[in-house]
């Protein structure tokens, strides 16, 4: 599934390509949409209002503009601009400035993208960048439910968490597919590079998928148990089960990690004896050959005097003599499972 094409808000003076939705929403649930240069009439209008801004891949017009509106801190605006940032949260004054890594599925790969997120008293913005799904269940969710419009960009920031972390889970479940449809190759007696291969991608896919679950915990942890006014106590509630979810998904990617690590252990080392049971049938072979070879060789040694070259039975005796030491020795090596 690839990443939705951003669709513009109205009146926007700047490029509106970037700008995915700029909307205020009062405090008894009324919505609407404005443009980037009407936030600070707004704001200084109504006090129960606040506004949710989001932008997808935003050119430097675009985060000047809403540093001029909403007064965000230039290391945060610069973290925004550059992108590839660790995971964090950072306090700035009276607002947060959040960063937490994305993923989706794109053509069974796992794509990576960033979300970065502005928090203040009266307004939320969103700067995705790279693979990122669209943030509009998200905001729909929040204008569907009074409650959260009276808990202002706290209950908005839920939402949207809520809505990454749960992103994440149908990538896990399609890893634990994977593997399980790997199960069978995994066991299987032939060495196939592409086994050992596909097993690896997935390792590292899911590697760097728990690099981008596991900061989140610290993430909502925090905001769990912040005391300051953005995020009140009944919030804070809903933080803890998001927290709880994505403890149980960096749980998942864990044991899938060691499941793959001993998955590609038991093939190697299936392959391995395998192998080895070649070896040792192709030594016992050698063997069971190595008795008549040494006998018959000795017939032809020139020499002049073979005392048992005279004799009239000695070739039917020297051919019986074979015949026994081969039969004795197929029947040690059978028993020892070398044949």
């Amino acid at each position: 599934m690839s990443t939705p094409a951003p669709t513009p808000t109205k009146h926007n003076s700047l490029n509106p390509q970037c700008v995915v939705n700029c909307a205020a929403y009062g405090r008894g649930g009324t919505r609407r949409e404005i443009s980037l240069d009407e936030i600070s009439e707004v704001l200084a209008k109504d006090d129960d209002t606040f506004v949710w801004v989001g932008v997808y891949e935003p050119e430097d017009a675009i985060l000047d503009k809403l540093q001029e509106e909403f007064g965000l801190h230039d290391l945060a605006i610069e973290d925004a601009r550059n992108a590839h940032q660790r995971p964090k949260i950072e306090t700035y004054g009276n607002s947060l400035f959040i960063v937490v890594h994305t993923a989706q599925s794109v053509d069974s790969h796992i794509r990576f993208g960033e979300t970065h997120i502005f928090v203040g008293p009266r307004y939320l913005v969103t700067v995705r960048h790279g693979a990122s799904t669209s943030y509009a269940p998200a905001r729909a969710r929040y204008e569907r439910d009074a409650d959260d419009l009276a808990h202002g960009p706290g209950a908005a920031l839920y939402t949207v968490l809520d809505l990454i972390v749960d992103n994440f889970q149908p990538i896990v479940q399609e890893f634990s597919q994977d593997l399980n449809e790997l199960e069978q190759d995994i066991f299987a007696e032939e060495f196939r590079s592409e086994t050992v291969k596909h097993l690896y991608d997935l390792k590292r896919e899911l590697t760097r998928l728990r690099m981008a679950v596991s900061p989140l915990q610290d993430i909502l942890g925090q905001l769990a148990r912040a005391r300051t006014g953005l995020i009140d106590e009944e919030s804070q509630l809903y933080f803890r089960d998001v927290l709880d979810h994505a403890v149980r998904l960096n749980e998942t990617t864990d044991t899938l990690r060691e499941m793959l690590t001993a998955a590609m252990s038991v093939n190697l080392s299936l392959v391995t004896i395998h192998q080895g049971e070649i070896v040792k049938r192709l030594a016992g072979w050698a063997a069971l050959l190595a008795a008549p070879t040494l006998i018959t060789s000795w017939y032809g040694m020139n020499f002049t005097h073979m005392p048992e070259l005279e004799g009239r039975w000695s070739y039917p005796a020297m051919i019986v003599l074979v015949g026994v030491v081969c039969v004795v020795l197929y029947a040690l090596l059978r028993r020892a499972k070398w044949l």
